[in-house]
């Protein structure tokens, strides 16, 4: 279906305040087309600009973003030190295009284990674009659900003591994600229909939409199909 036909058939009144996207599938990207895997990351960086354009014009509210995980940290050290660069790159290249486009950048997950450059740049485009209103661009860097959750609790006990009463809104207080709605979509590519340890606690309610799409390839149209399936779903919240 083409990007004319898909818009015509979304309701504008029913988009989705907020969308999460794990963005999978840079690597078999880039072995399909015989280049380092790097350049799958290049080439899913590229995505990003659309994708954030796109959602700022339907009215999405914020987007979430699964750039590095906590077990990201597992791989070599050669791509690590090629995705902390391709990140600095990134920052540094949309900056001028976030302010433009009145898009705020936000990131979560403990950026403390960043060599100090990357975490200096990434809180210096946060500050930068921290007026924005038009959509919230959420990072999330060194970011795993599980270990989100026992911050959470931690921090908890440490404010509280242990004879607190933990209700769900305490709790959600405490997340990386405090001032954020829950995600209404979460869209997986490249095939792999499993979560990943991301957004745990926040994804309870949230509709999944996994596509065979690999993330360098997932242009406007994929975007919008998703949206639109999201639409074609009734959202019942555990009632009748």
């Amino acid at each position: 279906m083409s990007i004319k036909e898909l818009l015509k058939k979304i309701d504008i009144e029913r988009i989705p305040k907020h969308v999460a996207i794990i963005m999978d599938g840079n690597g078999r990207w880039a072995k399909r087309h015989n280049l380092p895997r790097i350049a799958g990351h290049r080439e899913g960086a590229k995505r990003v600009r659309k994708i954030v354009e796109v959602s700022k014009n339907l009215g999405i509210k914020v987007l979430t973003l699964y750039a590095f995980s906590t077990e990201n940290w597992l791989r070599p050290k050669k791509e690590i030190k090629a995705l902390m660069h391709l990140l600095v790159i990134f920052l540094r290249k949309e900056l001028k295009s976030l302010k433009r486009d009145n898009v705020k950048l936000t990131y979560c997950g403990n950026i403390k284990e960043f060599p100090k450059a990357i975490r200096e740049e990434i809180i210096k485009t946060a500050k930068a674009t921290i007026d924005n209103t038009a959509l919230i661009l959420n990072l999330a860097l060194n970011y795993g659900g599980r270990d989100e959750i026992i911050r959470a609790i931690n921090n908890i006990l440490n404010e509280h003591g242990k004879k607190t009463d933990i209700t769900p809104e305490i709790f959600s207080r405490y997340l990386y994600t405090a001032d954020l709605p829950d995600p209404d979509l979460l869209i997986r590519t490249s095939g792999e229909k499993r979560i990943s340890n991301f957004l745990l606690w926040q994804i309870a309610y949230t509709e999944l939409y996994f596509t065979p799409v690999l993330w360098p390839d997932f242009k406007e149209n994929d975007f919008l199909e998703a949206i639109l399936d999201y639409q074609n779903r009734e959202r019942r919240f555990g009632s009748v």
